[in-house]
């Protein structure tokens, strides 16, 4: 377990995904993954109001649903982290007061709980002012409905003046941050991690297996049937095959899965607290897993590192 940023939040070193629910898992299959991933120690799961709002004969919400039942079926609420997210739902894509009150609601009711315990704003808004933002979310959190407040996909500039107005104005503060980050993509190393650092946030990264590349199924000359594919296929080339290999040795060392190595070198990174995958089946949950305990030598996370420097 691990401390979430400035907040009281202990979460498991892998959070759990909730964009395929309702998506690429229906319900039945979902909740095998969720069951697997508490069995296995699991204590940390993510979704958004606008999950999976992107497919046919879809509205959005379909993913907390989900949850919502799967956490009244087994009577787990207190042992689970719930996050979510508010401002890129079609028709509540802003961070107004009046979205982020009426999306709040919507969530806590498709949940079934009453409260959030982590709730980001999806993305930033340039168009609002952050302090009418910043007031709405600490609304919630004095009303009881939400214990934390979090961003994700802010710059390092505007996270920093998001963080600047909460503590002029007394507002909740963000306490973490989602952002893209893995073995393939980088670009949060730098300015944005630095500016995590300083302000004693935590990283919960998304895309920590570079869409299914760094599960290792994806090889030349290999088709691979899923919604991702021509994502994760585009980082076949010599850096990707490189990166693979390191995988591939590191993985052969532990007896383990690569996706396991590959969110267990993410969650040794600095600032992050725990990396986010997602499983569409209870097979590929087991892949994921080993990551809540695999504990990588000096030397591998060395050697992982410099096989992804670009």
């Amino acid at each position: 377990m691990t401390k979430l940023g400035t907040s009281d939040l202990e979460v498991s070193r892998l959070c759990l995904g909730g964009n395929v629910f309702g998506w690429t898992a229906d319900e039945e299959t979902s909740f095998a993954v969720l069951d697997g991933y508490a069995r296995a120690g699991g204590t940390f799961v993510d979704t958004a109001d606008s999950y999976s709002a992107w497919a046919e004969g879809h509205s959005g919400g379909e993913s907390e649903t989900i949850i919502g039942k799967w956490l009244r079926s087994c009577g787990n609420r207190d042992g689970m982290v719930v996050a979510t997210k508010v401002g890129m739902l079609t028709g509540m894509d802003d961070l107004k007061a009046a979205t982020i009150e009426r999306a709040a609601e919507d969530s806590l009711r498709r949940l079934g709980v009453d409260h959030i315990d982590l709730y980001y704003a999806h993305r930033d808004d340039p168009d609002t002012p952050q302090e009418e933002t910043l007031a709405a979310f600490d609304r919630l959190v004095r009303a009881g409905k939400v214990r934390h407040v979090a961003a994700s996909n802010y710059t390092a500039e505007r996270l920093t003046s998001a963080l600047a107005v909460s503590e002029r104005e007394g507002f909740a503060k963000f306490v973490a941050l989602q952002q893209a980050y893995n073995l393939v993509d980088r670009s949060y190393e730098g300015e944005l991690s630095r500016a995590v650092a300083d302000h004693g946030l935590s990283s919960a990264p998304y895309w920590g297996l570079a869409k299914g590349f760094l599960t290792g199924k994806y090889r030349p000359g290999v088709a691979v049937e899923s919604a991702r594919a021509v994502g994760a296929s585009k980082y076949l080339d010599e850096r990707g095959l490189r990166i693979l290999d390191a995988v591939d040795e590191v993985a052969g060392n532990h007896g383990t899965t690569q996706a396991a190595v590959a969110l267990a070198w993410l969650a040794e990174q600095p600032t992050v607290a725990a990396p986010i995958a997602s499983a569409r089946t209870a097979e590929q949950l087991a892949d994921l897993v080993p990551a809540l305990d695999l504990e990588l030598k000096a030397d591998e996370i060395a050697a992982l590192s410099a096989a992804s420097r670009v």
